[in-house]
């Protein structure tokens, strides 16, 4: 058996060298292409904690309708007292008008 020509081993050598360079010059910019998908896929993470969703609080909506009882009542009594001062306003501008007229009248 002959030994190959060490020139022809330096050029076989160079070759695959050169072969395996470029390989992993295109393993790298894969990784790196995963790497800025990955990075432009993720959403970002939430800093806050959002309350616990609470029970259903009885007490609460008994105070609400309550006071949306007493609220309306209110405004019922205070709509009819407004009604019966203009009732006894009228009243009492109608005696007067009528008294006025007896006193134009000479009576």
């Amino acid at each position: 058996m002959t030994e190959p020509n060490p020139l022809a081993k330096a050029e076989a050598a160079a070759a695959e060298a050169a072969v395996n360079t470029a390989a992993v010059q295109v393993a790298l910019a894969a990784v790196e292409l995963a790497k800025l998908s990955q990075a432009q896929q993720q959403a970002p993470a939430c800093q806050h904690h959002g309350a616990p969703a609470s029970q259903f609080n009885a007490k609460k909506w008994l105070v609400i309708g309550g006071t949306a009882c007493v609220c309306s009542l209110a405004f019922a009594l205070a709509s009819i007292a407004i009604a019966i001062g203009a009732c006894c306003a009228t009243a009492c501008l109608l005696v007067l008008r009528s008294m006025w007229r007896d006193f134009a009248k000479g009576r």
